[in-house]
């Protein structure tokens, strides 16, 4: 998963983006002004940036242009604003942004951003000089290589059938979701899919249930 950058200057946006981004996995740094987005970049180096364009100090196009101008935009920027104009908007995407949200986010848009600026900058890294021009000598033929079948970690589960049907039910879900959610990296969002679950009411189930969602994330 990703380091990730938060920067708002309204604490309900930062407070709502890090934990939606929290429950995918992903590690984030909050900032609420320019000043502080900057020592955060230094100390933290992003993986993608989530950059709010109206902040009391430094607008975040001017922050943006900042970074571009001096060599530090090397990693992806998705603008975020309730009142910018498209003008606003494209001027950030010809400086370097890679996309712009609309406030408010839902969290699909959010979701469908980060993972397309994640998986843009993953790909230049894959095609990069220094990982395309490896020395021959790196190479092996096939008829040397040999293929290892990763599987999950086998879990065996026992349940006390001589209770209550509620808490053995409860039981049995409890554990049915450590599974799937260590299964996908503590990804809610892949959970909900695979379950049939809305993710909202995924999300109210675990913690009904008492599940440790940090603990997948540590076990991924």
């Amino acid at each position: 998963m990703a380091n990730i950058l938060v920067v708002d200057d309204e604490l309900g946006i930062r407070d709502l983006l890090s934990e939606i981004l929290f429950d995918e996995g992903h590690q984030v740094e909050l900032a609420e002004n320019a000043a502080q987005a900057r020592l955060a970049r230094q100390r933290m180096r992003p993986d993608l940036v989530l950059l709010d364009i109206w902040m009391p100090d430094t607008d975040g196009v001017s922050l943006l242009k900042e970074w571009a101008s001096s060599g530090q935009l090397n990693m992806p920027v998705i603008m975020m604003s309730g009142h910018a104009t498209i003008d606003t908007a494209v001027d950030a995407v010809k400086i370097g942004a890679q996309a712009f949200l609309e406030k408010p986010i839902t969290l699909q848009k959010l979701l469908k951003a980060v993972e397309q600026g994640l998986a843009r900058e993953q790909f230049k890294q894959a095609i990069s000089p220094s990982n395309i021009l490896q020395p021959l000598t790196r190479v092996l033929p096939l008829s040397t290589m040999t293929v290892t079948e990763v599987t999950a970690p086998e879990v065996e589960q026992s349940f006390d059938l001589d209770r209550p049907l509620r808490e053995a039910r409860d039981a049995f879900e409890k554990a049915y979701f450590e599974f799937h959610l260590t299964q996908e990296g503590g990804s809610m969002t892949k959970v909900a899919e695979k379950t049939g679950l809305e993710r909202t009411h995924l999300y109210r189930k675990l913690k009904q249930l008492g599940v440790d969602l940090s603990r997948s994330k540590r076990i991924a």
